[in-house]
């Protein structure tokens, strides 16, 4: 008897679990793959001189044989690198010190790490400009016990990077945290009686429980970077300029659309790369 109620309320929930994720996904569908499927074929379909559209690469010929669109990329690219790079070799130290350690100190090191979640980008960039920018604090200090100036990196790739990294720290010292969440204490301890030292410790104990967590840093963090706007276009040069900034004056200053949905296309390309090295981290894992 119970058997057979149970049976009979199941297609029931199965109506009311499709009914309640059909809205989500019909949002996303809409919302998401829509525009990305009609800016793919836009940027395929280039107009013609009679007003046309018909299917050609042509805008993509003209982005990679473009100087100075590859060097947009280019930087983007390096910038991309280099503030991965700084963030894992930051947040690593960081998020085993959260880890293991305990007391008063550890709270204090956590709350500063998360500040920059909630400090807004524009304000980032204006204590950025008013540090290390040109006359900034920086240079009055030094010029106050008679030290020359330094070379300013604002408006420089270095800015971005700087300010990238510091926006990305909260972040990717949570996701870091939450996998150094498998190790426990008595892996450490029983690492530890077996005479391990600390390189090993860390090598053969810690990183393989890590390493999917490490993989959803370096996949988020490329997404954000490749989608970044405000502050490579506050703090970064003119020319070359990452992928966001170049996209928004192509498409509103340079009223190009087609070639602004050929750049965003040739952005998410990179974007999906690491989207499939998440999956496929985060599928290896769950295989183990």
């Amino acid at each position: 008897m119970t058997s057979g109620s149970e049976s009979g309320t199941k297609p029931g929930r199965g109506l009311i679990g499709l009914l309640l994720v059909i809205v989500p996904v019909a949002l996303f569908a809409w919302m998401t793959v829509w525009p990305i499927l009609s800016g793919i074929t836009r940027a395929l379909s280039p107009e013609q001189p009679d007003g046309t559209r018909a299917l050609s690469i042509s805008n993509f010929a003209e982005f990679f044989s473009d100087p100075y669109s590859l060097a947009n990329l280019g930087v983007t690219l390096w910038t991309c690198l280099v503030t991965l790079g700084l963030l894992l070799v930051i947040c690593v130290p960081l998020a085993l010190y959260l880890r293991f350690a305990q007391g008063k100190l550890a709270t204090y090191v956590q709350t500063m790490a998360m500040f920059p979640m909630f400090v807004p980008s524009i304000i980032l960039a204006f204590a950025f400009i008013r540090v290390l920018g040109p006359n900034g604090s920086v240079d009055l200090l030094l010029n106050a016990v008679g030290l020359p100036k330094i070379r300013s990196p604002y408006l420089t790739p270095w800015g971005p990077v700087i300010g990238l990294v510091w926006d990305n720290i909260p972040l990717t010292v949570l996701i870091l945290v939450s996998g150094l969440g498998s190790v426990t204490n008595y892996a450490i301890e029983a690492a530890r009686d077996v005479g391990a030292r600390p390189l090993a410790l860390f090598w053969y104990i810690i990183l393989p429980r890590m390493w999917t967590s490490v993989a959803v840093v370096v996949s988020f963090t490329m997404l954000g970077l490749f989608s970044a706007f405000t502050l490579p276009y506050v703090l970064g040069p003119a020319s070359p300029e990452m992928m966001g900034p170049f996209m928004q004056r192509t498409f509103g200053d340079l009223r190009d659309p087609d070639m602004a949905l050929t750049q965003a296309t040739v952005t998410m390309l990179f974007c999906v790369a690491f989207g499939l090295f998440y999956v496929r981290a985060v599928a290896r894992n769950r295989g183990k």
